[in-house]
């Protein structure tokens, strides 16, 4: 009795041209080609990244060394505006330097230097609308700060050009002096500089060299705000 052939448990069957093969090996040399993209891809980031972070670097390392550069040619401006004469500029003799409580009699309009109050006037770059106590005024010079004073004969313009200076500038302060000859007057201890306009160069060089300059008598000493 002849039996049914048994059920194929082999590999199927191929086609004649073998093109299952060729099949299984189309998708290996494409899995193969997107890894290949895929590397290609991680290493062009990854170049970007290390180009980024480079110019990062550089440009920090740039800014650093051009801060640095910049605050050296200040330092020297600074120092070369402090040795440079200034036009106009009178300085006085020795001032003795006691703490009273009564009024003194100065020599000079405003007065420059000499014995004063125990209490200094605010001289953070404060702009005051009625004249300060020259007792007062004369200990914020002992600390180094510059005193800017102007009479009627100054405009309205002057005014607000130097309160507009002051308030940027600590160790400077601003009020009105009825009684100077000029008019406006810029003292620091022992010095003072005259002139008619607040338009004036001379004012900008005057602040850069007497402001906490070689004529302070208590260099560092606080311009922070006390009692009048």
């Amino acid at each position: 009795m002849s039996g049914k052939p048994g059920r194929q448990t082999g590999p199927g069957p191929t086609s004649a041209d073998g093109s299952s093969g060729r099949a299984g090996a189309h998708r290996r040399a494409r899995i193969a080609e997107l890894r290949a993209q895929e590397q290609r891809l991680r290493r062009r980031n990854q170049r970007i990244v290390f180009a980024l972070v480079t110019a990062v670097v550089l440009g920090a390392g740039g800014a650093g060394a051009y801060a640095v550069k910049r605050s050296s040619d200040e330092h020297k401006a600074r120092a070369a505006a402090a040795q440079a004469p200034i036009q106009g500029v009178k300085t006085f003799g020795a001032f003795t330097r006691n703490h009273v409580t009564t009024p003194v009699k100065y020599t000079q309009t405003p007065p420059v230097g000499g014995d004063h109050d125990p209490v200094w006037v605010p001289c953070m770059g404060n702009v005051y609308d009625q004249p300060v106590h020259n007792e007062n005024a004369v200990h914020s010079l002992e600390h180094g700060a510059v005193w800017v004073t102007y009479n009627s004969k100054a405009t309205a313009a002057d005014i607000a050009s130097l309160a507009e200076r002051v308030e940027v500038t600590p160790y400077t302060f601003l009020s009105p002096y009825p009684d100077e000859p000029g008019t406006i007057t810029l003292s620091a201890w022992s010095t003072q500089l005259i002139v008619d306009s607040a338009t004036d160069p001379r004012i900008g060089e005057f602040l850069t060299k007497y402001i906490q300059g070689p004529q302070t008598q208590e260099p560092g000493a606080s311009c922070s705000p006390g009692a009048m």
